[in-house]
């Protein structure tokens, strides 16, 4: 099986690279935005024919949520027009395609884990954007698998659980988020789902939920990072509307994983669990040091 992996330095597509990295049954070819830059429309159909991918895992994504609301027209291009012309490249030559989304797609306004079948109303250009692409994906590649998912974390990149592990080693009191409700996402766990569903005897088109098990806020989160290094910094909870940002986020986006355990037979682990794994991981590459009595990311 030959495998184009798009958003290759992202989180996702790194957590992809380090699971395929001894494969031998699939040929994998992981591009970043040089290798396929994602605002070149008249480019993008033109290099994925170089590489004829049996399946192209689409990573790659505009997601600077609060620069989108500046920069519309290329957050557009990257999460909408990109998607189309790979969802058109797959409809001309019968190459399967599985495309990452977002919870953002949401409006916040539930007050029960979202089903992919809930209505959609996005209340950020990012989302609107990614909406636009699952559309698009939908319109000319009916058989694609679309996977949203949530709060995603890595080893790789950035994210909040690298942010809050660096503040909290210098700081002595930081103020997140107690309002915003979901599920964290470790990305080498949806990296796993994915391929469980690339190596699966059936494919069933359409979209997915992923994200870990649970339901927390940013501060919860927050807890937990500083408890699991025994940081010597105070968590102060805030709503929201104290820490206005460009764009808005939905206040309640949990996703419902039921459609992917049943249709899939994927294990999803409890959020908790996986901050752990990862975090000891961090350790263990030595990428974190040891100031005192307490960690901090280098």
């Amino acid at each position: 099986m030959r495998i184009v992996i798009t958003g290759a330095s992202g989180q996702l597509g790194s957590e992809l690279n380090e699971l395929l990295a001894n494969e031998t049954e699939k040929e994998c070819y992981f591009l970043d935005r040089k290798q396929l830059p994602l605002d070149q429309m008249l480019l993008i159909q033109d290099i994925l024919a170089m590489y004829q991918p049996d399946l192209i895992i689409h990573a790659g994504a505009y997601t600077a949520v609060d620069k989108a609301e500046e920069e519309p027209a290329l957050a557009d291009l990257v999460n909408h027009l990109a998607c189309e012309e790979i969802a058109q490249y797959c409809h001309l030559h019968g190459t399967k395609l599985i495309a990452i989304s977002t919870d953002y797609v949401f409006d916040g306004g539930s007050a029960v884990p979202l089903t992919e079948d809930a209505p959609t109303a996005p209340i950020n250009v990012y989302g609107r954007t990614k909406l636009a692409g699952e559309n698009a994906i939908q319109k000319w590649c009916s058989e694609a698998i679309i996977i949203r998912t949530s709060w995603v974390y890595s080893s790789y990149g950035k994210n909040f659980v690298k942010t809050m592990c660096r503040l909290m080693a210098e700081r002595d009191e930081v103020n997140v988020i107690n309002d915003q409700i979901g599920s964290p996402t470790y990305a080498k766990d949806l990296a796993r789902a994915i391929l469980k569903i690339v190596d699966a005897a059936n494919w069933e088109a359409g979209i997915y939920h992923y994200s870990n098990e649970g339901e927390i806020s940013w501060y919860d989160f927050a807890v937990a990072i500083r408890d699991f290094h025994s940081f010597d910094c105070q968590v102060k909870p805030i709503p929201m509307s104290a820490y206005p940002t460009p764009a808005q986020r939905p206040k309640y986006s949990l996703l419902d994983k039921s459609k992917i355990k049943a249709v899939y037979d994927v294990v999803v682990p409890e959020w908790k669990e996986s901050l752990s794994k990862m975090l000891a991981e961090e350790i263990k590459n030595t990428k974190i040091s040891i100031p005192n009595t307490h960690y901090a990311i280098l």
